[in-house]
């Protein structure tokens, strides 16, 4: 499944660096000065597992594909987008198309880098974005909540889009939703307010390991669940690397895991996802699917023909497969069993699809 992540924030908070250093790449233009970014770029990321290289090398795989997630880095907005200032119409539409929210906030003091404000505030930052797409998703409930518009909206949607009026009008919190409706009905309303977030607090290389005084505020503010500290600019030195020197330099700035492998596994945790691997003499691979997905579901992913045609699925967790040395000892040692199409995939299962065409 294809999975994509939005960075958002203030111009120049870090957002087009972060994107740099998450795709390894200079793609995105990073310069200091505000809408440096206009159009969206998108940058395909393999999903770090080591769990991968340990099934290829026991099936003595010929190739090994990890699964995948897409960073779109968004321009900058401002007070007033919603209302189209600073080109906010454009980029709250490209916000609309991502699975989830990065919030990237500024935490650091710097006299070379432009602020849009005359303080950092990290508060006050993502209150602002916030507040727009809170607005934003205001006008687009008024207007398909108008009566010429209501007959083509289904009762379930109507139901959550005159929740969230409620909600956005009283100030009250919108989580409550996702207990009362799917998670596919509410990703269907197209509103900003439901989108998971994360929150990532962008600060200079002396605070990467502890934070600072922005941070705490911030975290006592917002709580520690979904937000990261990390230092966009280390994160791009890190990259640009040997593994050696990677691994000394993490060391010395007392990093045991760098910021963007963190940011990754909290995305696959928000957006509530597994994966499933897929190993053989020809390939390993790794594969992304919500949890609590059925067998038949989960063998979708790989093709459509074989949802359709689902028999059943050999499967072997992955602490199995690797004590057994593959599927051959897993089978002959009672550690492989056939699943039909109740089945819920866990996250670690190797499967073998069985099914007819």
């Amino acid at each position: 499944m294809s999975l994509k992540c939005g960075i958002v924030g203030l111009p120049n908070v870090g957002k087009s660096t972060l994107f740099n250093a998450l795709t390894n790449s200079s793609k995105a233009q990073a310069a200091n000065f505000p809408f440096c970014t206009i159009e969206p770029n998108v940058g395909i990321v393999p999903v770090p597992d080591e769990r991968l290289a340990n099934l290829s090398k026991i099936s003595k795989s010929k190739k090994t594909i990890n699964t995948t997630i897409s960073f779109v880095d968004i321009a900058g907005l401002v007070k007033g987008a919603s209302k189209g200032e600073g080109l906010g119409n454009k980029f709250l539409s490209h916000i609309r198309e991502v699975d989830a929210i990065i919030h990237m906030i500024r935490c650091f003091d710097s006299d070379d880098i432009q602020n849009v404000n005359s303080t950092v505030d990290p508060i006050r930052d993502l209150e602002i974005i916030e507040t727009e797409m809170m607005l934003a998703d205001l006008e687009s409930i008024q207007k398909r909540l108008e009566k010429n518009n209501k007959k083509n909206i289904d009762e379930e949607q109507l139901k959550i889009l005159e929740i969230a009026l409620d909600c956005i009008n009283n100030n009250k919190d919108t989580t409550n939703l996702k207990s009362q409706f799917e998670k596919k009905q509410i990703n269907q309303s197209g509103l900003l307010s439901f989108k998971p977030k994360i929150f990532v607090c962008n600060v200079d290389e002396s605070s990467v390991k502890d934070g600072n005084t922005y941070t705490k505020s911030f975290k006592d503010k917002f709580g520690e669940e979904n937000t990261l500290v990390v230092s966009a600019d280390i994160e791009n030195q890190i990259n640009e690397l040997e593994s050696e020197e990677k691994k000394n330099y993490m060391e010395m700035i007392g990093l045991k895991e760098t910021g963007l492998d963190i940011l990754i596994e909290k995305g696959y945790e928000i957006l509530e996802l597994d994966t499933f691997f897929t190993s053989g003499p020809e390939e390993t691979r790794a594969w992304t699917i919500e949890k609590n997905c059925t067998a038949p579901k989960a063998a979708g992913e790989i093709h459509t023909d074989f949802e359709k045609g689902f028999i059943r699925a050999e499967t072997i967790s992955y602490n199995d497969f690797i004590k057994n040395d593959g599927w051959v000892n897993s089978k002959l040692n009672g550690k492989m069993r056939l699943e039909g199409k109740d089945y819920i995939v866990k996250d670690g299962d190797v499967l073998n699809f069985r099914f007819n065409t």
